[in-house]
């Protein structure tokens, strides 16, 4: 039997791939692939061999460039971190690199990260025998052309991230790519195909022969993680860009440093991090911020660092109070911020021209061989906090308005300067009415009317509206209220109540409200995590499964061939076995259904039947 599935028509017996491909077509034939199976990598300037045993001799047409760097014979290479070091002296990260990787990681993820799929099958089910089924003995990988000259750190669309997939009825295996990303892009896809055996050592697939043409929607698909409100430390950043990378997203938004605390080490100004970090231990080192963006280029997914200004940026006081105008205001805080402490930089003051001079000059070239962009932020700035700076003494704007532009002016020169592409939240246009250069991305949060106002100015815009795209929200207040006014607040929402599940994040088009004309300027979008209840405990399950929801929209479009929004009863399987699979790279996702919806088809779906 072979059915042949386009978009939306799934079934529950396909729920294998998430974000749902362009096009699937597949069988029910019974395929298992063992641990030596080898990968045969060939391409327009690749060409190389990784086994896991001796090279057989079919492969003799196969230069040995990949058995250079890897012992052929040694069956745990899989277990070593093949992404370059953070102290390689040639930075930044090849289309090499990126497939090297690939194949590392997925032979990793079928045979040492899968898990048996008893919650996909009714009670009683059985594992198929291995020895009734075909093997497949190979995987081989064609990059059809060279890559571009940034494919880890490109300008958004200047990578093709495309490939096909064929998995044949005698176990070939073949992903096809157009670039080193796509090539990972499909090894992430294959690894999908396959379940843990209780047998150790192989794993198979119930869905053969397979074949998947594949490619996103949007350009930049991406999770912005606040680290400044809380501290995240290193590995819960590179597990969380794991899983970014594992749901096709390529962006990683790094919102590095706040009001709060100012974690990440500055060399050329080290009392920075020393005094405005939380602790001498809640410090990212220079050593520690090569590792994260090597991290996340390796796998296709381009980190993008915020220094967040001239608002959001109170912790500049600790080592440079002079730099900060209404620090910390008390007890009427709110005046002069969305939440404390308040601070902003002085918007007149040459002092902080020579601060964000050598801040800059230290950090952007430490950015630029991950990354095309920097985010200079711009969003929540309080006008009336420049009444309390001694450069400026209004909250006027048309006194505010030219020294806005003048500040934004020299960043974003000093951006360009280095080479990056500069980020904007939306105020700095909407709000602030600023003249910004036409390379600027603008990002929206507020809501649609902002993304169409932003394309109709010219500008790319990302969305990621924060009624439906903010993972923080649902979990109350985390102000407190005096016993003389708490009634007032009952029941303590947070201001963007209720709480986001995948179902609601799923039903976002980000296309919503704008014009057909102009939709080739809406990039992409990312989800959002702020940080003021989430750290380290429950950080994955803060953001997984929901975020992935918010990837296949952007993978895959939020509509269906007949313009319809996707089906939650083809979703909601699919997104359990993501779930699982999540789970089984060591991400803590949360459950979006029991066991025995899982088991049981469509008998938890209401109006379908059982």
């Amino acid at each position: 039997m072979r059915s042949f599935l386009f978009l939306s028509f799934f079934t529950p017996s396909a729920t294998a791939i998430w974000p749902i491909p362009v096009s699937y077509s597949s069988g029910n034939s019974v395929q298992f692939i063992s641990e030596d199976v080898s990968f045969n990598w060939a391409g327009a300037s690749n060409v190389g061999y990784v086994a896991f045993q001796n090279s057989p001799s079919s492969n003799s047409g196969y230069q040995s460039k990949l058995q250079r760097r890897y012992n052929a014979n040694d069956k745990d290479w899989w277990a070593r971190d093949d992404a370059p070091s953070a102290d390689n002296e040639s930075a930044g990260v090849t289309g090499d690199d990126i497939v090297d990787h690939a194949i590392k990681q997925a032979h990793n993820t079928i045979f040492k990260k899968g898990f048996v799929p008893w919650k996909f099958h009714p009670r009683g089910w059985e594992e198929p025998v291995q020895d009734q089924a075909t093997s497949i003995s190979c995987i081989n990988l064609e990059l059809l052309q060279a890559d571009p000259d940034k494919v880890a750190k490109p300008l958004a669309g200047s990578v093709d991230e495309s490939y096909t997939l064929s998995l044949t009825g005698d176990g070939h295996a073949t992903i096809t790519a157009n670039s080193s990303v796509g090539l990972a892009r499909g090894l992430n896809t294959f690894t999908q195909l396959f379940y843990k055996h209780s047998q150790d050592g192989v794993a198979y697939t119930l869905l053969a022969p397979v074949e998947i043409y594949d490619a996103p929607k949007f350009e930049h698909r991406g999770i912005n993680l606040d680290v400044a409100r809380n501290w995240i430390p290193v590995e819960d950043i590179k597990r969380t860009i794991n899983a970014v990378a594992y749901s096709k997203m390529n962006r990683f938004h790094l919102h590095v440093t706040d009001a709060q605390s100012w974690p990440l080490e500055i060399p050329a100004l080290p009392d920075l991090a020393a005094k405005g970090a939380y602790g001498p231990n809640m410090i990212y080192t220079v050593d520690d911020f090569a590792e994260i963006q090597k991290h996340a280029a390796v796998q296709g997914v381009e980190l993008i660092t915020e220094i967040d200004m001239p608002g959001h940026t109170s912790s500049v006081h600790y080592s440079g109070p002079d730099l900060i105008a209404a620090f910390n205001v008390q007890p009427d805080w709110n005046t002069y911020c969305a939440e404390p402490p308040c601070g902003s930089l002085k918007l007149n003051s040459s002092a902080v021209d020579d601060f964000l001079d050598t801040l800059m000059s230290d950090l952007l070239p430490r950015i630029y061989p991950y990354s095309a962009y920097f985010h200079t932020g711009g969003d929540e700035v309080n006008k009336n906090t420049y009444t309390l700076d001694d450069t400026v003494r209004s909250n006027d704007s048309a006194v505010l308005q030219p020294l806005m532009q003048k500040f934004i002016d020299r960043n974003h020169d000093q951006v360009r300067s280095l080479g990056l592409t500069p980020i904007v939240w939306e105020e700095m246009l909407l709000d602030w009415n600023l003249t910004l250069g036409d390379d600027v991305i603008v990002q929206s949060w507020q809501s649609d009317e902002a993304v169409a106002s932003i394309v109709e100015s010219g500008h790319k815009a990302l969305v990621g509206n924060y009624k439906y795209w903010y993972l923080d929200c649902g979990k109350g207040q985390w102000l407190n209220f005096p016993q003389s006014s708490a009634s007032s607040y009952w029941p303590f929402e947070d201001y963007c109540a209720p709480f986001h599940n995948w179902r609601l994040i799923y039903s976002k088009d980000p296309l919503e409200g704008v014009p057909t004309d102009k939709q080739h300027l809406v990039i992409g979008g990312e989800a959002h995590m702020w940080a003021e209840q989430t750290d380290p405990i429950n950080l994955d399950p803060s953001i997984w499964p929901r975020a992935a929801a918010a990837a296949e929209v952007l993978w895959s479009g939020a509509t269906d061939a007949q313009g319809l929004n996707r089906s939650q009863v083809d979703a909601a399987p699919r997104l359990s076995e993501f779930r699982e699979r999540l789970v089984a790279l060591g991400v803590r996702a949360e459950p979006i259904q029991m066991a025995f919806c899982i088991m049981n088809g469509t008998q938890c779906s209401l109006g379908t039947g059982g």
